[in-house]
């Protein structure tokens, strides 16, 4: 995965392969292997291929171990994922204990509203992986149209979909032209 998104940044910025390794000093073949997932870059390579492509670093080392698996590839997953955004808290409150069972998690939010009940109550505490393929069904933590939801993801025919437990709130199918991003898998 991580070299999916070096390559699809890379692309964005029209950068060419050999303008990338010369500014990182790293072999275009070698390159090559990464972009292509044979291979993972050592860290201080994927720091200066961060700095060549002027993104910030622990972005992209949320997906350093991840694989795609053939349905996340089908729907584009990396196209939903920003390697320049990081998530702004606006209020800091408290720390909470991170389980054993969420060794992945990148941070805790509280649940905001009833949308995944009775699964995920109001006001509990959730631990997110960031940057984390999701699989169908699980749920995670989307940016859609500048609001966040904790959503179950869903593929429906090749489109993407955000359901939630509770029946009542309505399903939300994902436009072509939204502003959809997903943060990140709920352990």
């Amino acid at each position: 995965m991580i070299g999916d998104m070096i390559s699809k940044v890379r692309k964005e910025k029209n950068m060419t392969k050999t303008e990338l390794a010369n500014l990182t000093d790293i072999n275009i073949g070698h390159l090559t292997h990464i972009e292509k997932g044979e291979r993972n870059p050592s860290h201080k390579a994927l720091k200066n291929i961060c700095q060549a492509l002027d993104i910030p670093y622990q972005q992209l080392m949320y997906t350093y171990d991840k694989e795609l698996n053939e349905s996340q590839e089908k729907y584009n997953f990396i196209d939903h994922i920003s390697p320049t955004k990081v998530l702004a808290i606006d209020n800091l409150n408290t720390f909470v204990d991170c389980p054993s069972t969420a060794p992945s998690a990148s941070l805790a939010i509280k649940v905001f509203d009833d949308s995944m009940e009775p699964t995920l109550k109001k006001g509990d505490y959730v631990f997110i992986e960031y940057n984390s393929p999701l699989d169908n069904k699980e749920i995670g933590l989307f940016f859609l149209n500048k609001k966040f939801y904790i959503r179950r993801f869903s593929l429906k025919r090749g489109k993407i979909v955000l359901k939630a437990d509770n029946k009542s709130i309505e399903d939300l199918a994902i436009a072509e032209n939204d502003d959809f991003y997903i943060v990140g898998k709920i352990l």
